[in-house]
This record gives structure tokens, sequence and C-alpha cells, in this order.
């Protein structure tokens, strides 16, 4: 797996460590729980994993032509490593309401499985677009692990702040 991948599954698995189901749970009015983070990265990397599967099953790349807005999101998330907030996550990356066990207890296979399928698409050309993200258009393999390491770390950042927050609020 990709080293800085590697980090972010641990440093995602600590965030979370040790946290109570009450923990987990806890949210403030309109925004999402830990357990809700976690869902939601968890489903980010199944839907990559689904796209690339397309991929593979095309034997070909399936990314579209980038529009001038894709390029211009796709510079300030993976070229500056910012996470515009306060964007809404697409509908078929939303938390459902899986078990929270299952999530936390699968998260780091199913990065590990989405960092081995975009390395198996990669070969078709390291600098060809391979498959197109719902926001950011058309992305390289190298777009596509840098776009997961940022959004993966901003959330990381939300669950650190929930984890000091919940410590907080029920001591």
């Amino acid at each position: 797996m990709d080293s800085r991948l590697e980090k972010l599954k641990e440093d995602l698995e600590s965030a979370v460590e040790g946290m109570s189901s009450e923990q987990l749970n806890w949210h403030l009015p309109g925004k999402w729980c830990a357990a809700e983070v976690l869902e939601h990265l968890y489903l980010t990397y199944a839907g990559t994993i689904k796209g690339f599967e397309k991929v593979i099953t095309s034997d070909k790349p399936l990314a579209t032509r980038a529009s001038m807005a894709h390029r211009v999101l796709t510079f300030v998330v993976v070229g500056l490593g910012h996470m515009p907030p306060g964007r809404k996550a697409p509908a078929m990356a939303q938390p459902r309401g899986l078990p929270v066990e299952q999530v936390r207890n699968e998260l780091g296979a199913k990065l590990a499985a989405m960092d081995t399928i975009i390395a198996q698409c990669e070969g078709f050309g390291r600098q060809l677009k391979l498959l197109d993200h719902p926001i950011l258009g058309p992305l390289t393999a190298t777009q596509w692990r840098e776009l997961h390491l940022v959004h993966g770390r901003h959330h990381q950042k939300q669950l650190l702040w929930l984890r000091e927050s919940t410590t907080r609020q029920m001591g």
C-alpha cells in the first residue's frame, strides 16, 4: 500500500481508538458524528473501488475531458491539498447507517483494496486520466491517491475534534 495512505489508515484508526459507542454517535445538530464520518470515508473508498472495477472491466480508462471548473477544483484539492469547507458529499458517499463496528473493522482493508485497484489501473499509464471523480472530474492514479489523502486528513481533523469534544462533554 502507498506509504502515505498506510499512515492515513493508522491515523484514522488512532483518532477513534477507544471511543465508546456513545462518543462515536455524539454530534452537534446538523453535523455528522464520528461514526458517520468513518462511514463516509468507507463509502468513498468503496465508490472508488467500484469505479476502478469498471475501468478494469472496460480494459481502458473511462475519464472524460476536464472542464475548467474541474481543473480549478483539482488544483485546489489535489495540487494545494486544501479541502474547501461546507461542500455537501455526493449522495453515494453520504452515511446511511451501516453498523459502526463493521465500518471500523473494514475501513483499513477497504482503503488498502482501493489502493491496490488504483495501482492495477495505473498500468494504463501513470500520467493518464483514468476515471472521473463526481466533483473533481478526470484524475490520474496519483491524483486519486492524493485526493483520498487530502480528504482523509480533512476528516481525521474532524474525528480528533469530535473525540476531544465528546471527552469534554462526557467527562
